[in-house]
């Protein structure tokens, strides 16, 4: 360890490359000389101290692109039963008339939270729930409210949650990525929802799969290299070093270019490890039903909400799985009904699963869309659909220290607006990181010549989610 005195990561890797090729995977792969080489210089990915006691250690994000409607699924009105067919008022479509929820709605578990008839297996945990009915955003446009939620704002291209969250806590698993997102839209934003922009590049999720396409451990077979072995590989990985250090002596890289080699690096690594990781196939006939893997209509969101929890408890950090499909301004009772019925099972699963291994006193669950629908129907559409609203609308939290079996904030009497403990989506984010052990405020990269965070100049704790 002396010879590493004033010395710097990568004179370490030049002094040490005749070696280097002899030494192979031991030497890349190795939990100690990792940890010894992380120090010097720091690395982005090495994990780090919370800045105060963490309730949460790891997040699984459960997005559900589109925009779920709160009133149909978590935020019961009885008024749009009551004045079903009226007049909304002075809202933005002539005519628009009070549309009453086709599911009914019931008071679940020991606290009472009230959850439609579209989620009969996640009703069963109510009370591991925390639901938050007073969401809004800023605008009902889905590519900048989908972006917003993922990075806080939608004005500019600003790194995503998971990158924030990996950038402060830095990766369990050297073999595994920090961030993972299964299945995102290729709209919305897309790479922008996971990407790291001013952060370090290897804060950046990786990408399996995308929407619409069935998700599965085969898809990153690619890691694997079919030409060389892992001596030759770790020679491979010397001399792309060996020459960019070279270049640093007359044109200093950027940092896409160290992100590029740590890519380069951590795919050496997680050939073995990533495939074992999402290979759903290795779980039990009992515990592949409980996610409702290899049932038809819930078989691609339970892979991945099972893969999801492999990864996790492997180390990954931060996971997102994605749904989408949510944007019923027609046909609400039969899409949403098919919607719901494809997530319902497997997060069931997933919440029994995560609470029956200890996980879920950890891991932060989201639930989430962009923002939420109109009480109203949309007008012209034969009264069957629901147009969007940012202005009200309902997520879920579980574990990983929210407050469980409550419900924080309220809409107006028709659902339409949130009036009583309002959250905006910087004082979920800041909530978020408070639960990891993170200090919104103290989460701050110099880009563009002041500090930037995650929620900007704004964000609350809401104390009132904490448990």
């Amino acid at each position: 360890m002396s010879l590493l005195v004033g010395s710097s990561r990568r004179n370490f890797l030049h002094t040490a490359r005749s070696g280097f090729g002899g030494l192979a995977f031991s030497v890349l792969a190795s939990s100690w000389n990792r940890r010894l080489l992380a120090d010097v210089p720091k690395n982005p990915l090495f994990p780090k101290a919370a800045h105060h006691p963490a309730r949460a250690k790891r997040v699984l994000f459960l997005c559900m692109e589109g925009a779920p409607s709160q009133v149909d699924t978590f935020d019961f009105k009885p008024k749009l039963e009551t004045d079903a067919g009226k007049p909304i008022g002075n809202g933005p479509l002539p005519g628009a008339k009070l549309l009453p929820s086709p599911f009914a709605f019931k008071k679940r578990g020991q606290s009472g939270q009230w959850i439609s008839d579209l989620f009969p297996n996640l009703s069963s945990h109510a009370d591991k729930l925390c639901v938050v009915r007073s969401m809004h955003t800023n605008l009902p446009n889905h590519p900048q409210a989908f972006v917003q939620l993922h990075t806080g704002l939608f004005q500019a291209t600003r790194p995503s949650l998971g990158a924030w969250v990996l950038y402060g806590l830095g990766c369990e698993n050297e073999n595994l990525p920090g961030f993972v997102s299964i299945s995102p839209p290729n709209n919305n934003g897309s790479t922008t929802n996971y990407g790291s922009s001013f952060l370090p590049a290897v804060c950046q999720g990786l990408r399996l799969g995308s929407q619409g396409q069935p998700v599965n451990a085969a898809q990153v077979t690619n890691i694997r290299n079919n030409r060389f072995g892992k001596t030759d590989q770790a020679r491979q990985l010397d001399l792309i070093r060996e020459l960019n250090d070279k270049s640093r002596e007359t044109d200093p890289a950027s940092g896409l270019t160290d992100g590029l080699l740590g890519a380069m690096e951590l795919g050496f690594r997680m050939q073995e490890d990533l495939p074992r990781a999402l290979d759903v196939n290795l779980e039990d006939k009992a515990t592949r039903a409980m996610y409702g893997v290899d049932t038809a209509e819930t078989d691609n969101f339970g892979r991945q909400c099972l893969m999801a929890r492999r990864l996790l408890e492997r180390g990954v950090r931060f996971v997102e799985v994605c749904q989408g499909g949510w944007d019923q301004h027609r046909n609400l009772r039969e899409d949403h009904g098919r919607r719901a019925r494809s997530v319902d099972l497997p997060i069931s699963g997933l919440l029994g699963d995560l609470a029956s291994r200890g996980l879920l006193e950890d891991t932060l669950v989201v639930w989430a869309g962009e923002f939420g629908r109109t009480p109203y129907s949309q007008f012209g559409l034969d009264g069957d659909g629901r147009d969007h609203n940012h202005k009200g609308f309902t997520i879920w939290l579980a574990g990983g220290g929210a407050k469980p079996g409550t419900s924080y904030g309220a809409t107006d009497e028709y659902g339409r607006e949130a009036v009583l403990d309002k959250v905006h989506i910087h004082d979920l984010h800041a909530t978020i990181l408070h639960l990891l052990g993170l200090d919104h405020t103290r989460l701050t990269y110099r880009h563009a010549g002041r500090e930037m965070r995650l929620t900007d100049t704004k964000g609350l704790v809401i104390d009132g989610m904490v448990g």
